[in-house]
């Protein structure tokens, strides 16, 4: 579902060009659940911002779904993440005027849905999340679990095909983690999603079956986690 060609990213500043990516290729198939690691700088979060249609490559090449991302238009890209693509950041980005229900169903109204598809799909993914109670609550109102779990209900909420989250539970403590991780592992297992997070966590990274590492922009590890849930 996912094919990466000679990927490359570079950046210019003050101390010169930046390699951000280095040639990575990849492959992901549908129902894949994959880690990737690699320590401050080595190209992740460029990565995960070009596989959800933020960035574009210097070269080669990215899909996704048929999407050709590397040269699709501006429209192209909204379209793609209205309806393929789904992302959960570190930091939750919720809208602190509006509800845990209402957050959630903002990017089905932006793309068109009907308020009563919408209401319906909400209702589904705060099921999913464990978060029926919570859906008058206000993000002040909730942990930083329960926040991170409400943006994960976002970001599932339009169905996507591909949903990524950088590094999900780097802002939580241990128990919201497991909890959130645990959030992470009912949807890998249900396959609603193929699913690829940037962790420093290797207790995270460990619960994927599929893993790579990055270092300086390229691949130097693939490997399978035969111990995980898949």
């Amino acid at each position: 579902m996912v094919h990466l060609q000679s990927l490359t990213r570079t950046y210019h500043s003050g101390l010169g060009e930046v390699r951000a990516l280095d040639g990575l290729t990849l492959d992901i198939a549908a129902g894949s659940f994959l880690a990737v690691t690699g320590p401050s700088g080595c190209g992740k979060s460029t990565l995960l911002n070009i596989l959800a249609g933020l960035d574009r490559p210097t070269s080669g090449t990215v899909t996704v779904d048929d999407v050709a991302l590397h040269d699709a238009s501006e429209r192209e890209l909204t379209n793609y993440r209205r309806h393929t693509m789904g992302i959960v950041f570190q930091f939750f980005h919720l809208l602190p005027s509006m509800s845990v229900a209402e957050n959630v169903e903002l990017p089905l109204l932006l793309r068109g849905d009907s308020p009563k598809i919408a209401a319906a799909r909400v209702a589904d993914m705060l099921e999913l999340v464990g978060l029926e109670s919570r859906s008058r609550h206000f993000p002040h109102q909730l942990s930083g679990g329960e926040m991170q779990r409400t943006a994960i209900a976002r970001a599932l909420a339009g169905e996507p095909r591909l949903l990524l989250a950088d590094e999900p539970t780097g802002n939580l403590d241990s128990r919201n983690a497991d909890r959130v991780c645990e959030t992470l592992l009912k949807i890998a297992s249900q396959k609603i999603a193929v699913l690829v997070i940037v962790t420093h966590s290797e207790a995270v990274a460990t619960l994927a079956p599929e893993r790579i590492h990055i270092l300086d922009g390229k691949i130097v590890a693939h490997h399978t986690n035969q111990s995980s849930a898949g």
